[in-house]
């Protein structure tokens, strides 16, 4: 417990947290409510423990500390006003909490006489963010401030992850008391489990040793747990195919024969075929969304499922599970390797064969073919050319659209941790900011935003934030002058009436990114793009905006329309193999 005799305001109180907590990165942006603390930070500024990130608006506050943390697996802490601070902080919070992402973030709230009274920048803030945390608390005095956020970071990395506000009242940042850091806290109504149950992981191993077609489908929770070592050692050991959610990528090394590429809604054809026809899953980490399973009555029909996960809310929430195991991902893949080595019984090998060959079959759809003879830029060719530079060297953070789904498909994730972006909520404007997070985690890497025209415009004004603190981001901009994923879907679902979806009067990129003080590239032809990117790779001390004009006509296929399931895929008109169900209505 760390202990100082001498009285501390609640502001002094909270950035000793901090430092205790071994923040190295606080991202805010100040206000009235928060200027103790800020006061704080800045005369415990000469011990150089925590910098303080300065954003241009609070969303990507949230997304860079989210961004920071998704990268290094420590959660990332938040800094912003009452009022409009926080309520421009709840998109980032729900992204966050969405895909069970550690954050720790401060609210500043009005004085605790002012409460209820309708005071200038007052909101409920415990209120509006209550069902988007894991939890929140509001500080009612100074000396409960520092237990409270002992309590918020061990909350909000134990267990199932996420975010955890703490609303502070301004005068609670003035008053004193002396500071004592509790090492450890304990906390009746949250004790989360981290073994499986011995007999569960039994009634796993004999299932899965007595499989005919069987199909590992991991998601996020594996790279949460950082169980990846344990996930591919036990997909190598058995000899099983296995698939990744849109989160779970790089969780087990794309460039492995076994991997079958991602699945769901715009997953591969070998994929989701082989989730349909297998007849044991084995669930890891994962929690059968819907951008998964699809229609839940069509999900998996003939299949016995084993199903992993540290939060036991989510089992059999959607799909309902044979065997469940609750508990930490990577201790329970542990304990199941140890037992499947201890017995004699070994998977049926005929039987394994034959289900590779049909894997094979399916593989052999091409379901990511594309036109690689146009004279227009196609967005796969960028992501794959931008792949074989990057090797497994750097990371790369994306937006939402079209460009997430390709990036997702084109780019081989051979490690975890190093794809970033927002799945569960699907937050346009995350991109840049993450990437900042992700920059100033891992100065020394390569960190690359994959963006749209209208993705990149939520948060653009980030560019200045890369500028003041010299981030040598690479910013991919896949630009079709749509709106593309909404375009898709008018164009399939809504008799091609585009309605709102064009990007009209669109900046000149390269001047805006050069007005910010950045270097700027306009890529137009095909045969350009490889030299660009490897230009742009090249340059480490600068960030640089690349602007790709794409074929504003491309869509992402293949593709599992609404009410459809797994099997009733729609692939590329210009696939050399036929899909299942050409229907999409």
């Amino acid at each position: 417990m760390a202990n100082e005799t001498e009285a501390l305001t609640g502001a002094e109180i909270l950035v000793r947290c901090f430092e205790e907590e071994g923040v190295e990165y606080v991202f805010g942006y100040p206000g009235g409510s928060v200027l103790h603390i800020y006061d704080a930070l800045f005369k415990r500024d000469h011990n150089n423990k925590i910098q303080h990130i300065l954003v241009r608006h609070e969303q990507a506050a949230t997304h860079a500390a989210d961004g920071y943390s998704r990268a290094t697996g420590k959660p990332g802490v938040v800094l912003v006003t009452s009022g409009p601070g926080a309520t421009n902080a709840v998109t980032g919070i729900a992204t966050a909490h969405m895909d069970s992402i550690p954050m720790v973030v401060i609210t500043g709230q009005v004085p605790r006489s002012l409460i209820g009274n309708d005071a200038f920048q007052e909101v409920d803030s415990v209120g509006i963010t209550r069902p988007c945390v894991k939890h929140n608390f509001l500080v009612n005095k100074v000396e409960d401030l520092a237990e409270t956020v002992k309590k918020a970071f061990y909350i909000a990395t134990t267990g199932r992850p996420g975010p955890v506000v703490i609303d502070i009242p301004k005068d609670v940042t003035a008053d004193q008391i002396a500071f004592h850091y509790p090492h450890q806290v304990e906390m009746r109504s949250y004790k989360p489990s981290s073994s499986g149950h011995p007999k569960q992981i039994n009634k796993a191993s004999e299932l899965l040793l007595g499989a005919k077609r069987p199909m590992i489908y991991s998601g996020g929770g594996v790279v949460l747990s950082e169980a990846s070592k344990e996930l591919t050692e036990l997909t190598r050991m058995l000899g099983f195919p296995i698939t990744n959610t849109l989160m779970g990528l790089g969780a087990y090394p794309a460039s492995d024969k076994q991997f079958v590429g991602m699945l769901g809604m715009h997953g591969t054809y070998e994929a989701n075929m082989a989730m349909h026809e297998c007849d044991v899953l084995l669930a890891v980490g994962a929690r059968f969304d819907d951008r998964v399973t699809s229609d839940i009555n069509k999900f998996c029909p003939h299949a016995k499922i084993i199903h992993i996960d540290i939060d036991p809310s989510s089992i059999s929430k959607n799909v309902r599970v044979d065997i469940p195991i609750v508990g930490d991902v990577r201790e329970v893949l542990h304990d199941l390797i140890k037992t499947l080595k201890g017995t004699k019984q070994q998977p049926d090998s005929q039987a394994l064969a034959d289900w590779w060959v049909q894997i094979q079959n399916w593989q052999e759809k091409n379901c990511l073919y594309y036109d690689r003879g146009s004279n227009l830029i196609k967005p796969q060719f960028v992501i794959e050319t931008l792949s074989k530079l990057m090797g497994d060297d750097g990371y790369v953070t994306s937006d939402v659209g079209q460009h997430q789904m390709w990036a997702a498909q084109y780019f081989n994730f051979n490690h975890p941790r190093r794809w970033i972006n927002s799945g569960g909520l699907g937050t346009m404007g995350f991109g840049l900011p993450a990437a900042i997070g992700t920059q100033l985690a891992h100065p020394d890497s390569p960190v690359v935003c994959i963006t749209g025209e209208a993705s990149i415009q939520m948060c653009i004004q980030e560019l200045a934030t890369c500028k003041q603190y010299d981030l040598p981001i690479k910013v991919v901009m896949l630009n079709n002058r749509y709106m593309g994923m909404v375009r898709q879907w008018q164009e399939m679902f809504y008799d091609k009436r585009y309605s709102h979806s064009y990007v009209d009067a669109l900046p000149d990129f390269v001047k805006l990114a050069e007005s910010y003080g950045h270097a700027g590239m306009l890529i137009e032809k095909p045969a350009n793009v490889e030299q660009a990117l490897k230009d742009a790779l090249a340059i480490n001390d600068r960030l640089v905006f690349m602007n790709f004009i794409t074929d504003s006509a491309e869509n992402v296929f293949p593709m599992v329309a609404a009410g459809k399931g797994q099997h009733e895929m729609v692939l590329s008109p210009l696939s050399p193999g036929m899909p299942i169900d050409r229907e999409l209505t």
